[in-house]
């Protein structure tokens, strides 16, 4: 077993505590507004405190890549923390939202967790060792293409909806194909669906690099294809991912491609 991996789902689960506890006492939340729909409530710094004071126990020469306090420390070795992804279900009590940590070794994604809070189930994977929920082994769905698949994504909101019109085309385009689309407002836990096979694949613009690290490197070790639109490797750069099994992955490409306009240069 993997000791950072041991420390990420100790962190997780103790962030997770925090959230929880805090459930009833939503409408007395103090809440702040970073930007157009992107908020912060004390719970989300509570809970990323916690994070990198139980790793840093550990491991206190490691740097961390958090959502609320940024970038701290200097290491080879990073640790890339949301510590309430999907914040803004939260704050409605509409419960969908996850803890999500990831270790970057040299550049190289190497463990991620992400921790779905009110269902309490973990999904983690360390690199070469494969996916997991639970201690349970999970793999990508075996769904043969877009038609008959469910397909998670995210809509356009804050600072990414400038390329509205070009998420619509591509909506309306897998709409057509696919057989649902699904939008719960938490990309690491889509992302972790489609590593259990639960989502066949998802594509959303705009993402940061806390929303993707973890639920990345799971969805690999489970089986599944992970890239930017234009099929490399900046989607933690460009926050733009399109995910799936390597079927439905193709054929999602393929159907997302001729509408990306200017997206296809980032």
């Amino acid at each position: 077993m993997n000791p950072m991996l041991n420390i990420a789902r100790q962190a997780a689960l103790n962030a997770g505590d925090i959230i929880v506890r805090n459930i009833n006492r939503l409408q007395r939340m103090q809440v702040t507004k970073k930007g157009r729909n992107d908020y912060v409530t004390e719970v989300d710094r509570l809970a990323e405190q916690e994070i990198i004071g139980t790793i840093r126990h550990s491991y206190p020469d490691h740097a961390f890549l958090a959502e609320e306090s940024g970038q701290s420390g200097e290491s080879d070795l990073v640790w890339i923390i949301d510590p309430l992804d999907g914040t803004t279900n939260y704050l409605h009590g509409f419960p969908v939202f996850a803890v999500s940590i990831a270790l970057q070794i040299n550049g190289r994604l190497e463990c991620g967790l992400i921790y779905d809070v009110m269902r309490q189930e973990i999904f983690e994977a360390s690199r070469g060792q494969g996916a997991k929920v639970d201690g349970h082994r999970i793999r990508v769905s075996k769904q043969a293409g877009l038609q008959g698949a469910l397909i998670g994504t995210g809509f356009p909101f804050r600072n990414n909806n400038r390329w509205l019109d070009e998420y619509m085309e591509m909506l309306k385009a897998v709409i057509k194909s696919a057989s649902g689309i699904r939008r719960p407002g938490a990309a690491a836990l889509d992302l972790a669906y489609v590593a259990a096979g639960r989502l066949d694949g998802f594509w959303e613009t705009g993402l940061s690099p806390w929303d993707m690290a973890a639920g990345t490197l799971i969805i690999r070790e489970a089986g599944g294809f992970v890239t930017d639109f234009s099929g490399g490797e900046t989607f933690l750069e460009s926050g733009n991912i399109i995910a799936g099994n390597p079927k439905v992955y193709k054929e999602l490409m393929k159907t997302i491609h001729p509408h990306l306009g200017a997206l296809g240069a980032l």
